[in-house]
């Protein structure tokens, strides 16, 4: 089964292409500002690394985040779109699913969120506990410690030493691994299940609004 995988719910902007759980091939680029312009080269450069045509694609499976509102969207409608154009199934999961690492123990993961927030949820051993969530730095730290969890992996940590620095694992993984998708929706893929609906997990209001409409003006 030929599964591609993406997500676009950070400033990578990653891309990869699993036949039965092995990676063909991968792309990586990081930049917060072009996921737009990224993620499809992305897609035919994986493609064609590993001499794949679309029309041999199973499934399509895509990062829901939570993440900025427009980065995330791009992901979600090119797989939505891609699988609507090959008739074949898309799947969604959630972003920081993707940098959960099955090692034992209470882990959290976190990421930017922007604003001066992240984004957060809690794991053992890759099965998620809590979240996500949204909230500040300082706040969601102490969250954490109170919860008794002593390891915090994620871009988003690392933005915020002070807050994170005593738990925070270096060696950890930073951003979501599409390849990682494959366990999480390899079984329903398998099965024929149909396709998800896709609904971004956005967790808050987008920064750009629509004005709020005049009032009218009355006649004196």
């Amino acid at each position: 089964m030929l599964l591609l995988a993406l997500d676009t719910a950070t400033p990578a902007v990653t891309v990869a292409l699993l036949a039965d759980g092995e990676v063909r091939a991968r792309s990586c680029v990081l930049d917060a500002r072009r996921h737009a312009e990224l993620v499809t080269p992305g897609i035919r450069v994986v493609l064609a690394t590993a001499g794949v045509r679309p029309t041999a694609l199973d499934a399509v499976a895509v990062g829901l985040g939570p993440g900025p509102f427009t980065g995330l969207r791009v992901g979600i409608v090119t797989a939505a779109a891609l699988a609507d154009a090959l008739g074949i199934p898309a799947y969604g999961e959630c972003s920081l699913d993707l940098v959960a690492d099955g090692t034992p123990g209470v882990t959290a993961v976190v990421t930017d969120a922007r604003r001066r927030e992240v984004y957060w949820a809690c794991y053992d051993r890759g099965r998620r506990q809590d979240g996500p969530q949204v909230g500040r730095p300082a706040q969601v730290a102490s969250t954490l410690r109170a919860a008794g969890v002593r390891r915090v992996v994620g871009a988003g940590a690392a933005l915020y030493p002070a807050e994170f620095g005593d738990s925070l694992d270096a060696d950890g993984p930073g951003c979501p691994a599409p390849e990682r998708l494959w366990a999480l929706v390899a079984e329903r893929a398998a099965a024929g299940a149909p396709g998800d609906a896709l609904r971004p997990l956005y967790l808050r209001r987008p920064d750009a609004a629509e004005p709020a409409a005049a009032k009218p003006v009355t006649p004196r």
